[in-house]
């Protein structure tokens, strides 16, 4: 008799909130909410007792969902957590591209033309013929002779400082700087100008470096994207369990609500609602913090009065506009599959508890 006390008691409870959530959603107790014929008078006697003391009280708004526990702060940490690793992944990312951009840039516009000495040739001649032939050609817009110092520059951090080039059988550079309407067919026209005027010329046009900083901006592109996807499912087993469990919390709720007859789709949405809010906070709290990272790796040093951003083995990273966009797009994308996932989760327990 106890028992069958107490789960009465705890039917009237149920029943109780749903008629304050009523008092709030009357359209959406009405659609939802039809109670089977050979039961409806037992639920109108359970819920009749407590009606007075409904009125006096005044109508309240009473969630299925717990809200306020350990388990709901622990899970917006989580999401922040995933959106914070997601939002850095997608940052650099976006950092990195940018740099093999602008590398890959500025190695199409520049090709190089070299003069190795030799026996018996001349090779002031050689540059000035090379260099007179590059000028020559259609979309080229400048060429130049790298100066004997500047050669000596680039070989001082392996033969150190005071080098004579003259006592050194060092390669002379040629600088060719393409214009912007340059092809492939100025490539062409100017390595067979080269061939035919100054055999002793060998042409670099950098092709194998821009092919290596393609292939390693896709795979960091890639490896981003796979990290990107691991912490999406992991983002998605957490909202699973965590929906489970607020499952079982509200058991009684959720049974009321199918004895009287409420829709499976009422209560994912009520679900679902709840874990979009925790998905957005969480998303806020994770992208701010991914953001302002970015920044302050951006903008500190500049503070400090070192001048540039961080420098790393290929150039400052420094995130643009669409960095930014793109850490606020995982944000959203964050939220959305904690509401989906959820909703998707109580369809699946309700089936079972059917």
């Amino acid at each position: 008799m106890t028992e069958k006390r107490a789960s009465r008691n705890g039917s009237s409870s149920a029943l109780s909130r749903l008629r304050g959530r009523a008092a709030h959603h009357p359209e959406g107790a009405a659609h939802e909410a039809h109670p089977p014929d050979g039961e409806t008078h037992d639920a109108a006697d359970m819920a009749g007792r407590d009606e007075v003391m409904e009125r006096r009280r005044g109508p309240r708004e009473a969630s299925i969902v717990p809200g306020g526990t350990v388990a709901g702060a622990a899970l917006v940490a989580v999401v922040a957590i995933m959106t914070f690793l997601a939002g850095l992944t997608i940052g650099g990312v976006a950092a990195v591209r940018t740099v093999a951009s602008e590398w890959t840039s500025d190695i199409a516009r520049e090709t190089t033309i070299q003069i190795k000495p030799g026996d018996g040739l001349d090779v002031a001649a050689a540059l000035e013929k090379a260099r007179g032939v590059a000028q020559a050609t259609s979309g080229v817009a400048s060429a130049r002779v790298m100066g004997e110092r500047e050669t000596a520059a680039l070989l001082e951090p392996w033969l150190g400082t005071g080098l004579d080039l003259s006592n050194l059988p060092v390669p002379r550079l040629i600088i060719v700087e393409l214009s912007p309407d340059a092809g492939p067919q100025t490539i062409d026209d100017l390595r067979a100008g080269l061939a035919s005027q100054v055999p002793s010329a060998s042409f670099d046009d950098h092709r194998q470096w821009t092919q290596r900083l393609s292939s390693t901006a896709r795979l960091v592109v890639a490896g981003g994207l796979a990290i990107l996807a691991l912490v999406t499912a992991a983002t998605v087993l957490c909202v699973v369990f965590a929906t489970r469990a607020a499952v079982d919390a509200g058991r009684a709720i959720v049974e009321v609500l199918h004895f009287v007859g409420a829709r499976d789709s009422f209560i994912a949405a009520e679900f679902q609602r709840h874990f979009l809010n925790v998905g957005l906070l969480g998303g806020a709290i994770g992208g701010v913090g991914a953001m302002a990272m970015f920044f302050l790796a951006s903008t500190a040093p500049r503070w400090l009065g070192r001048g540039t951003p961080a420098d790393t083995l290929i150039g400052a990273m420094s995130l643009d506009l669409r960095g930014y966009g793109g850490i606020l797009g995982v944000a959203v994308l964050v939220s959305l599959v904690t509401a989906v996932t959820s909703r998707v989760t109580v369809y699946r327990t309700l089936r079972r508890i059917s």
